[in-house]
């Protein structure tokens, strides 16, 4: 490489690459001193690695939020909560709500997830369980159909969803389809059945659409049908969760939610949507409609990422944690935490309480499985009991408390699902 280029160009754009670290960035400490040290060792990889890995977008950068008027009504709803938790004599509908009040007011304020009382609520564990629900879903729906996936894979299942969606278009019902370029884009080879989609009518939106760049990536799994039902958890779209990929049997867990719950999903889903596409859509009720209280389970819907201040749902796990009387069960298919939530885990363990945590017994990323071998081996001399899945590979991510709250998602239990 030209001395010159390295001392005129790459060293000053460093500096500025430092300067942008030290004051503008919410970089770990840790992190912020390897980025520092690399860009100033080694100008050219340090370069490189920055613009690929480095960068952080703030909130302001990356999402703009709707016109005020469209979130008068969530504001309403904020406002209502935060008084119904300060009221000393309000009580909420279910016991296990009562307990983790906390827990809900944490997750109130950091991210604007509110609580959602009297849904109903099935848990897949299969993927064929989950899919079979999902294109009957598809099949009843009557206004709209809102997917966002991060992966939808070339085979048979990608297709399959694909053409669904394509059918309901074709009968007048408005279908998005939100996908992350760089986990369902790459190879290029569902581009024939993207076209039948929207020749169809139906609109597709790419997140994020450098493939050059691994941060922020959209890693959401959640559906929405007809503003009334959602899906939600770890499963994305291909033959590989059900079964038919290299690691074999598939073990996931995902919810299917009717009821108030699906609001929250739907206004994720917008979210999205009109940073990617600029479509405009509007909160109403179409999209918005009245869901009745078919079940009895309060749920609320938590969302990481570069539009959020904090670290919402690692905050709420290590609640959660804090909060646990007797037991702490985990799954997860990498785990990788920070110190904050390994101090967590370690304290609850050392009181007494009985932690939990099942990873899978064969790899899919060598790399990341040594990692968490030894993250969890650090866990074990504080009583922390560990477990390996050996019917298949594990992939799901969640956390059970006192068998009392949990949480289902697709964040897994590392530092950059974390942000």
């Amino acid at each position: 490489m030209d001395l010159s280029l390295v001392v005129w160009v790459i060293l000053p754009l460093n500096v500025i690459f430092a300067i942008i670290i030290v004051f503008f960035e919410r970089k770990d400490p840790t992190e912020a001193i390897a980025w520092l040290v690399l860009l100033f060792l080694l100008p050219p990889v340090g370069f490189v690695l920055y613009l690929l890995l480095g960068q952080n977008y703030t909130r302001q950068k990356m999402f703009v939020v709707k016109e005020h008027d469209d979130r008068s009504f969530l504001r309403e709803i904020f406002a209502e909560q935060q008084r119904r938790l300060t009221d000393r004599n309000h009580r909420f509908a279910t016991l296990e709500a009562e307990r983790f009040q906390k827990t809900i007011s944490l997750l109130l304020q950091n991210n604007q997830a509110y609580l959602t009382e009297g849904n109903r609520v099935e848990i897949f564990t299969q993927g064929e369980d989950k899919f079979e629900a999902l294109f009957r879903a598809i099949r009843e729906a009557r206004h709209h159909i809102h997917l966002e996936y991060f992966v939808i894979n070339n085979d048979d299942l990608g297709r399959a969803v694909i053409h669904a969606l394509a059918e309901r278009a074709r009968q007048g019902v408005e279908v998005r389809l939100l996908i992350d370029t760089m986990g369902s884009l790459r190879g290029g080879g569902l581009k024939v059945a993207f076209r039948e989609l929207t020749d169809a009518g139906g609109k597709i939106g790419a997140f994020f659409p450098s493939i050059y760049r691994v941060n922020y990536r959209n890693h959401r799994k959640i559906a929405i049908i007809d503003g009334v039902a959602g899906f939600i958890g770890g499963f994305n779209i291909g033959d590989d969760y059900l079964g038919k990929g290299p690691l074999g049997y598939w073990r996931d867990t995902a919810l299917q939610v009717v009821g108030p719950a699906a609001w929250a999903l739907q206004l994720r889903f917008f979210l999205d949507w009109n940073y990617t596409t600029g479509e405009g859509l509007r909160l109403n009720s179409h999209y918005f409609p009245d869901t009745g209280t078919p079940g009895t389970t309060p749920i609320q819907i938590v969302s990481s990422g570069p539009d959020t201040r904090w670290s919402p749902i690692k905050d709420g796990y290590i609640n959660l944690i804090n909060s646990a009387r007797e037991s702490v069960y985990i799954q997860t298919p990498y785990f990788i935490p920070d110190d904050s939530v390994t101090d967590a885990l370690r304290i609850a363990a050392l009181s007494g309480v009985d932690v939990r945590i099942m990873i899978p017994c064969k790899p899919d990323h060598i790399f990341v499985y040594w990692a968490t071998l030894s993250f969890i081996g650090d866990l074990l001399e504080a009583g922390v009991r560990a477990y390996t899945y050996d019917a298949g590979f594990l992939h799901a991510k969640t956390i059970v408390v006192d068998r009392e709250a949990g949480s289902v998602g697709s964040a897994n239990w590392d530092v950059r699902s974390f942000r």
